[in-house]
């Protein structure tokens, strides 16, 4: 386990920089170029090990992925070219592939098995399998199917009717791409808006869907077609130097080329009524997802209450929205967080017991936070608990303490962000 030593406190930010693919848009660039027929090409595709696992796992099942360096090239032959993998699927700390994966499985006329990592073990399946079951997979697991291994054998799914009893983008792609496998029309109805990147793929690789509010109705039989696309930079990962450029003294950042869709711009809105001096540049594009650039200089801010719809719009940047709010003038809460319990850790009680060590004040909630500032962090021992997105914020947390942060399990980060520690020391003052 990689252990980081940390001390910037009083450092400046300031600089232009790119940050990494997204990692919602790169899991799925494989996987809808994995079923449709032909060539696509994937610029900026995020090499972390999440991707890498599903670059992996589809691989297994028999579809040509080269890296050409500039881009990544996904040679499909439709849905009907995936063949029966002969090793077990090892989907490693990825919730993604996990489920969506599942989804793609369903309505294959073969049998698979879907292990993961000690964290993918602990994290709830049925929400998927369930659904699945009742299209006509036949899905086997341990605790029935609620947590890998999983084994799945697929073939005729039947259209559903279905209400997503989460708000999770996981779940409903993952019935999206079994819907796309179904006779008939399937009719999904979401709790509440979710990322959408599923639907803007299908959409852009030549499927049809139709979309009212919550409910999205779509054809079963879909003939995908592969696509040339550019991954925007991960908002998600932008976040951690947006904090850093606020937290620090003196401090503007330009953030260049970030994904801007509005199904995960929910910390840019929560940022704004904090009082963040933050300035979104949009780019005009017709590319499947918009993107643009953003600004960002030292800010003074308040607590304030978030929670509702804005919940799944932001729900990885929680942990570093909880450091941020440490040093809020007043009090934070954050409610309507649930779903984090059911992340790589139970993010509640992770930031909450992580942050406590250093010196703030959070009290852990049932379905969130509760933050009270302004805190002055005195430095400590701390744990990603193998988490990229705690450990990042960990990192981020050094630049506000008075003494050294030594944050165990920063190997972590490689998930989502490889060259996370190369970047942020290149934008210090």
């Amino acid at each position: 386990m990689a252990t980081q030593t940390l001390h910037f406190k009083n450092r400046t930010i300031k600089g232009v920089i790119e940050v990494p693919g997204d990692k919602s848009i790169s899991h799925r660039s494989i996987m809808f170029g994995a079923i449709a027929n032909g060539k696509t090409r994937v610029r900026n595709f995020l090499r972390g090990q999440d991707c890498l696992s599903t670059w992996d796992c589809f691989q297994k099942l028999g579809v040509s992925i080269t890296d050409q360096n500039q881009y990544l090239l996904i040679e499909g032959k439709g849905l009907d070219g995936l063949k029966e993998p002969t090793h077990i699927l090892d989907v490693g700390n990825s919730g993604t592939t996990s489920r969506l994966l599942l989804g793609i499985l369903a309505g294959r006329p073969f049998h698979s098995v879907l292990i993961g990592d000690e964290s993918i073990a602990k994290r709830p399946m049925s929400r998927v399998t369930a659904p699945l079951r009742l299209m006509g997979a036949k899905i086997d697991g341990r605790m029935n199917g609620e947590y890998t291994p999983i084994s799945i054998r697929g073939g005729e799914l039947s259209s559903i009717q279905y209400q997503i009893p989460v708000a999770s983008a996981q779940v409903k792609s993952s019935l999206l791409f079994a819907a796309m496998q179904a006779s008939g029309v399937t009719e999904l109805v979401e709790k509440g808006d979710t990322r959408d990147h599923t639907e803007r793929m299908i959409q852009y690789f030549g499927g049809k869907l139709d979309k009212n509010g919550l409910t999205i109705r779509i054809e079963g039989s879909a003939e995908l077609e592969g696509r040339d696309l550019v991954v925007p930079g991960d908002i998600s990962s932008a976040a951690f130097f947006i904090a850093a450029a606020i937290l620090s003294p003196n401090s503007e950042l330009l953030i260049k080329n970030v994904g801007l869709n509005e199904t995960r711009t929910g910390m840019i809105t929560v940022l704004e009524k904090m009082g963040a001096n933050i300035e979104i540049i949009p780019h005009s594009t017709d590319s499947f997802e918009p993107y643009g650039d953003i600004l960002v200089r030292s800010s003074k801010l308040q607590g304030v209450e978030i929670g509702g719809d804005v919940i799944p719009k932001l729900i990885d940047e929680i942990p570093i929205i909880a450091l941020l709010a440490t040093q809020a003038e007043g009090r934070t809460t954050i409610k309507n967080a649930e779903e984090l319990k059911v992340k790589e850790t139970n993010r509640i009680d992770t930031v909450a017991n992580e942050l406590n060590k250093l010196g703030c004040q959070i009290t852990p909630t049932n379905d969130g936070l509760l933050i009270d500032g302004v805190s002055k962090l005195s430095g400590g021992i701390v744990n990603s608990h193998g988490d990229h997105r705690i450990g990042m914020m960990l990192a981020i947390a050094s630049l506000i303490s008075e003494k050294s942060v030594h944050v165990q399990g920063t190997d972590a980060i490689d998930v989502s962000f490889p060259n996370f520690f190369q970047q942020l020391t290149s934008i210090m003052h």
